[in-house]
């Protein structure tokens, strides 16, 4: 495959006009994700001052990830219909339009009303803007190119929990929409300056029924995944989902092989280096959301540290990721995928795997090392991971394989929240029998003795702390095995090299 098919052409304008266009497209991922963080927060807040339940305004975050997941497949024929230029601007207001919304809401329903336009604008953003890096940026470049925009990706998530937790001590909940707007409204300004449209190709027909299946399957399943530990998993409604989502998945791909126009191309899949791309950098998408899960819970439920202090314990993981992610992206346009995925996972996943070890007591110090170190990982590998295989697909192909890799990564991030979620409700509950079970009479009669008559209630705290804290080490633990398995992954990159070089050597000797 030759580098004119493994990448877009650079657009004709200068280097300056396409890295100007290219911090346009960095600011509008970069808010996008920034918003959809600063929620998490604030649920105690909006449960109060909008007299909700804390079920129903759960919403607020599983409507715009289930209108995020329906709404990414159409990203591909979007963006050939109507040029990624227009179409990144649209998605941006649409986003704009929702988080506008937001700021004057004045009840529980139509704050979630706004927050599923805001997700059907902004879950295009992610995908559609990986697209137009690989459409302005020259190959050389691509690799570091992606790794300034991961920034985005990785760091506002970091930084979310800092900011929501100012914001709402010093003002309420509606400045997280607040904030939001005028960096929304000045990428699509940037936008509309500075990204040049360049010709569209051959208007193509909309497929109806793939996309259909493709909403189904993706809405069914997220929905299924956000609420099974809620529902619980055997319930007859999750069952339901989960059983509606597979069969959605498999009439997908029987009507969409071997179509020209597929919102899902199902072909790509064909693509080795693209599939164990997908693969690899899912698992990691597993592992690395599983950590950003878990840890505030550990740190507020855990050791009582405010919001505003667990987003601060947090920087030193962002900062690590988003020092590294542009260095990794230099180092991948240089000595390729091997040797970065090597290092980067292995540190990942064994950084990963020493948080099992926490306790009430763990230092902060030690925590924010570890998480650095966590980081400094994930910065190295994941752009990368990503990149080998968005390279591995012909131009032409480079929407289409952004928005099916962006859409099995979303799913895989919401699998493994859901799935870590159930795993620490377990393994506490378990904990929690065999601590209660390990106090003999004797040590009773010792606690009633030193604590008074409110001994019961005290023991009853520690044990629920020290088996809270082994249920999130547990997880942590399970969380580090997608990082392990994508490892021995690596180097099937390096067979398929060989095999290439070896094909390509028969072929020369052929002519």
């Amino acid at each position: 495959m030759s580098s004119t098919d493994t990448a877009a052409a650079p657009s004709a304008g200068s280097v300056r006009e396409r890295w100007l266009a290219f911090l346009a497209i960095i600011l509008g991922a970069f808010v996008a994700i920034l918003n959809n963080s600063l929620i998490n927060v604030a649920i105690p807040s909006l449960t109060t001052d909008l007299s909700s339940t804390t079920a129903k305004i759960q919403w607020v975050i599983t409507g715009y990830t289930l209108a995020s997941g329906v709404i990414v497949p159409i990203t591909g024929f979007m963006e050939q219909r109507i040029g990624y230029k227009k179409f990144l601007i649209l998605a941006l207001s649409v986003f704009s339009l929702g988080t506008g919304l937001c700021i004057f809401a004045w009840s529980d329903t139509s704050l979630i009303a706004a927050r599923i336009i805001a997700g059907l604008g902004g879950g295009v953003i992610m995908p559609l803007s990986m697209t137009i890096v690989y459409k302005i940026m020259p190959r050389e470049q691509v690799g570091m190119a992606l790794g300034i925009w991961g920034i985005s990706a990785m760091a506002a998530p970091a930084i979310g929990p800092t900011l929501s937790g100012y914001l709402i001590e010093w003002f309420n909940w509606r400045f997280l929409f607040i904030i939001s707007l005028p960096f929304a409204l000045f990428a699509i300004l940037m936008a509309i300056v500075l990204i040049k449209e360049p010709p569209k190709g051959e208007p193509r027909k909309f497929d109806l029924p793939g996309f259909l299946l493709a909403a189904t399957c993706a809405g069914t399943l997220l929905y299924a995944l956000s609420n099974g530990s809620s529902d619980g998993w055997t319930s007859f409604k999750i069952v339901g989902l989960l059983f509606i989502a597979f069969w959605a998945l498999v009439f997908l791909i029987y009507v969409e092989a071997g179509k020209d126009n597929a919102v899902i191309e199902i072909s790509l899949f064909k693509n080795y280096r693209f599939t164990l791309s997908v693969i690899a950098s899912s698992f990691v998408m597993m592992g690395m959301y599983g950590g950003m899960f878990l840890t505030p819970l550990f740190l507020q439920n855990i050791q009582s540290v405010s919001p505003i202090d667990t987003g601060i314990l947090l920087i030193p993981q962002a900062l690590a990721m988003g020092v590294m992610m542009p260095i990794a992206g230099k180092l991948f346009d240089k000595f390729g995928i091997v040797p970065l995925g090597l290092v980067g996972l292995t540190l990942t996943g064994f950084m990963t795997y020493h948080l099992h070890q926490l306790t009430p007591d763990t230092p902060h110090q030690w925590l924010e090392i570890v998480m650095a170190l966590r980081g400094l990982g994930i910065g190295i590998c994941m752009m990368p991971l990503s990149t080998v295989g968005m390279n591995a697909v012909p131009a032409s192909k480079v929407g289409n394989a952004s928005t099916a890799s962006n859409l099995v990564r979303t799913v895989a991030a919401s699998m493994a929240i859901a799935v870590f979620t159930s795993i620490m409700q377990t393994r506490t509950a378990m904990h929690s029998q065999h601590i209660a079970e390990s106090i003999t009479p004797d040590s009773a009669r010792s606690f009633q003795a030193l604590l008074g008559s409110s001994w019961q209630s005290t023991v009853s705290g520690m044990i629920s702390l020290d088996a809270y804290s082994r249920g999130i080490g547990d997880t942590f633990l399970v969380s580090s095995v997608p990082l392990f398995c994508s490892i021995p992954l690596i180097f099937l990159f390096i067979r398929k090299k060989k095999t290439e070089k070896a094909a390509a050597s028969v072929e020369r000797k052929g002519t």
